[in-house]
C-alpha cells in the first residue's frame, strides 16, 4: 500500500512552486539595498581569497547532498549523489523564505520520495537526522569558540543565554525523534497537530487541506521504521557525523579565507570564536536564518574578539554574502529544477537485507 499523507497533485505542486518562488524574488527584491552593500564589499576584497572562499561555500553545499546522502543510506535508501544535489539545495532556499523550523526543507524531502518511490517517512526521518547530526558537530566547535571566549574575559551572558537556547533547541530534536522510536503512537499524535497546523496555514491558498490528518500515523509509523533501521546500525553513525564535521570546517574556512580577502588581523581563536558566535546567533535567532539580525549584531560580537568595529563590520557583510546569498541563490535556481522535474521510472532502490 502506498502511503499518502499529503493531497497531492500536479496541478498543486506547480502552484505551491510558483508561490514559493514568488516568496522568494519578493524576499530577495526586498533586500536589494543590504545585497548592493554587501556587492560594494567584496569589490574591496582581494579577489584570489574571496574565490577561495566562493570555492569552499560550493564544495560546502556538496558536502550539504552528501551527509544527506549518508543518512539515506543509514535508513536502508540507496541515492546518488547527483540526485540529491538538488534537492539539498533547493532546501536550502525553502527553508529561508517559508521559515518553518526547517519544516519546507523537510516537505521537499518529502515531495520527492513521493515522485521517486521510496518511503516518504524515511525522507522526513533523514531531514531531522541530518540537523541532528550538524547540531551534534556544531557542539564540538561551539566548546572550542566558548573556551575561546573565556580565555579572553569575553564570555557574556547573552552568549551564555544563546547557547542554553540552542541545547534546548537540539534536546527537544533529539527527544522527537527518541520518541519516534519508542512510540510510534505518540508521534502519530504530533504528526496530527501539525498536519492541522500546517492545512490552516495553507487553506486560504489552496482551499483544501494539503496534508491528510487522518494519514499522520501511518506516516508515524514508516518514520519508525526508518528511525528503527537506524538505530539497529550504530557503526554507520560515524560518518555521518564525520560529513557535519566537515560542513563546519568549510564554513570555518571560509570565515579565514574572508578575513584573508580584506587583510584583517587574526589567529586561530578568533576565527574559531567567530564562527561559533555567527553559527550560534544563525541558529537562535528570531528572524529566519538571522537576516537583518546577524548583520547588524555580529560586528559587535566579533569587536568582543578583539577585532576593530570597522573591519567587523565589513567581515560580516562579505561573509553573509558568502555564506548565505550565494546558497540562496544556488537553492532557488535548484528549486525551480527541482519542481520542474517529472516522475521518474525507476528511483533508488530500497535494500531487502
Amino acid at each position: 500500500m502506498r502511503l499518502r499523507f499529503f493531497q497531492y497533485n500536479a496541478p498543486m505542486r506547480r502552484y505551491l512552486i510558483t508561490l514559493v518562488l514568488l516568496v522568494g524574488i519578493v524576499f530577495v527584491v526586498s533586500s536589494m539595498a543590504d545585497l548592493q552593500n554587501i556587492v560594494e564589499t567584496l569589490k574591496r576584497g582581494d579577489v584570489r581569497f574571496l574565490l577561495l572562499a566562493v570555492a569552499l561555500q560550493l564544495l560546502w553545499v556538496v558536502n550539504v547532498a552528501a551527509l544527506l546522502r549518508a543518512v539515506y543510506r543509514t535508513l536502508g535508501i540507496e541515492e546518488t549523489l547527483v540526485n540529491l544535489l538538488p534537492v539539498s539545495t533547493a532546501a536550502i532556499f525553502a527553508n529561508v523564505v517559508v521559515p518553518t523550523a526547517g519544516m519546507s526543507g523537510a516537505a521537499l524531502f518529502i515531495a520527492e520520495a513521493r515522485r521517486r518511490n521510496y518511503p516518504p517517512g524515511r525522507a522526513a526521518a533523514a531531514g531531522a537526522l541530518c540537523v541532528l547530526f550538524d547540531y551534534a558537530a556544531f557542539i564540538c566547535v561551539l566548546v572550542l569558540g566558548l573556551t575561546v571566549l573565556i580565555r579572553r574575559d569575553n564570555l557574556t551572558i547573552l552568549e551564555v543565554m544563546a547557547s542554553l537556547i540552542f541545547v534546548l533547541i537540539a534536546g527537544v530534536l533529539a527527544i522527537m525523534l527518541f520518541v519516534g522510536v519508542r512510540s510510534p503512537l505518540r508521534l502519530g499524535n504530533l504528526l496530527a497537530a501539525l498536519a492541522r497546523f500546517v492545512n490552516r496555514w495553507l487553506y486560504p491558498f489552496l482551499r483544501r487541506d494539503f496534508l491528510l490528518e487522518e494519514r499522520a500515523h501511518q506516516f508515524a509509523a514508516e518514520i519508525a521504521e526508518g528511525l528503527h533501521e537506524f538505530r539497529s546500525g550504530p557503526a554507520n553513525l560515524v560518518w555521518p557525523f564525520m560529513l557535519a564535521l566537515s560542513k563546519m570546517a568549510l564554513m570555518i574556512l571560509v570565515l579565514w579565507a574572508t578575513f584573508m580577502a580584506f587583510a584583517v588581523p587574526h589567529s586561530v581563536g578568533t576565527i574559531v570564536g567567530g564562527f561559533s558566535l555567527f553559527y550560534l546567533f544563525f541558529i537562535v535567532s528570531p528572524t529566519p536564518s538571522g537576516v537583518g539580525f546577524l548583520e547588524g549584531g555580529m560586528p559587535f560580537a566579533l569587536q568582543s574578539l578583539r577585532v576593530s568595529l570597522a573591519n567587523a563590520t565589513v567581515i560580516t557583510l562579505a561573509y553573509r554574502g558568502v555564506t548565505f546569498w550565494l546558497p540562496l541563490l544556488l537553492g532557488m535556481v535548484a528549486f525551480r529544477w527541482v519542481g520542474a522535474g517529472k516522475s521518474s521510472e525507476g528511483g533508488p532502490s530500497l535494500p531487502s537485507g
